[in-house]
């Protein structure tokens, strides 16, 4: 896949690709996004982490307990403060698209 990969033009990725890519580490996003989104690819935690007290109400669970969590995609929302971040999916125009692209 690498090969395809390099061979394709700047924002030309379909979303297989950009997949991979974010799987390894690197923000994607598509050509026409505002300059600040992008799409990064987290773990997951599959042994666990302790969650905190929102996090323990919302799940019924007590603030500490171990929160396993599978890998999902995260999006940065906000440009103001770099920090807003929102767990995302796909739809099928973006599952579909081939304007996919890194960034850095």
């Amino acid at each position: 896949m690498e090969n395809v990969i390099e061979t394709r033009e700047y924002g030309e990725l379909t979303f297989g690709m950009a997949l991979e890519l974010a799987k390894k580490g690197k923000k994607i996003a598509r050509i026409g996004w505002l300059p600040w989104q992008f799409v990064v690819y987290q773990k997951g935690y599959p042994n666990g982490i302790p969650c905190n007290k929102q996090t323990a109400e919302a799940w019924g669970m007590e603030d500490g307990d171990l929160f396993k969590c599978a890998p999902y995609l995260q999006m940065q929302y906000k440009e103001d403060d770099g920090n807003s971040h929102v767990m995302w999916t796909p739809s099928t125009l973006d599952v579909l698209a081939e304007d996919w692209k890194t960034i850095e």
